[in-house]
């Protein structure tokens, strides 16, 4: 859900794909710190290693992310979650949630980059923050609005980007009934990708393609930051 915006540009540069690896990476020592180091016993966990694996993160990489997340390497993991509120320069609410070990230097570096827009405008009530699953099935043109109904989701939308063979979709869900909901969908056959809280604009920007692309632009440029964790925006 975070990176939405960015489903379309399927190739990454080698720097784009640096960074990416960090930050699953760090995804992965935060989830093995928050629950057991085993995967088959932490869905987080699994669920960041899956994605790590998709873009090719070495089995090295993840193994050392696992232990130092679970306490084994003798190293302190102090990571917290900051959310920065504000507009871009194209006038569109935006939310970026940071993964960071020292907030002191993020902060500053989130408004810098935002000096073309507005930082700290509030812009909460432009979402709603819910659960929310993306998920494929190898079935092909499977109706979604009976699959969200029979998982017991809110509300479904086809994935924007997803293999011609099967259906790909992500299901809203009440953040206490998002637990149950990724289990339904699991049970029914569906592969699960993410499983996680987040932030769904209830209304889309009315702005120009050539703004869209702008604001895509200035997406990328936060995303880029070493600290940035997931983005929403309208």
């Amino acid at each position: 859900m975070g990176r939405q915006w960015l489903q379309k540009k399927r190739g990454i540069n080698a720097d784009k794909r640096a960074k990416m690896t960090s930050k699953l990476a760090r995804e992965i020592v935060v989830a093995a710190k928050m629950g057991a180091p085993d995967p088959a016993f932490n869905p987080r966990l699994a669920l960041a290693i899956e994605s790590a694996r998709k873009l090719s993160v070495s089995n090295d990489v993840i193994a050392r992310a696992v232990k130092k997340g679970s306490g084994q390497t003798g190293e302190t993991v102090d990571f917290e979650l900051v959310t920065f509120e504000g507009m871009s320069p194209q006038n569109v609410a935006v939310i970026v949630e940071c993964l960071t070990d020292n907030r002191n230097r993020t902060a500053p570096d989130m408004r810098s980059l935002f000096k073309d827009g507005r930082f700290g405008a509030k812009v909460m009530f432009f979402f709603d923050h819910l659960g929310h699953v993306e998920a494929t099935h190898e079935k092909e043109g499977l109706d979604l609005e009976t699959a969200a109904l029979e998982c017991g989701a809110d509300d479904v939308e086809p994935l924007e980007d997803t293999a011609e063979e099967g259906t790909g979709a992500r299901f809203y869900t009440a953040p206490a009934a998002l637990d149950a909901v990724t289990k339904a969908l699991r049970d029914a056959g569906w592969k699960i990708s993410e499983s996680e809280m987040g932030y769904r604009p209830k209304e889309k920007a009315a702005i120009t393609p050539e703004q869209r692309e702008k604001h895509e632009a200035f997406l990328e440029r936060i995303d880029d930051h070493d600290d940035s964790h997931r983005i929403y925006s309208a």
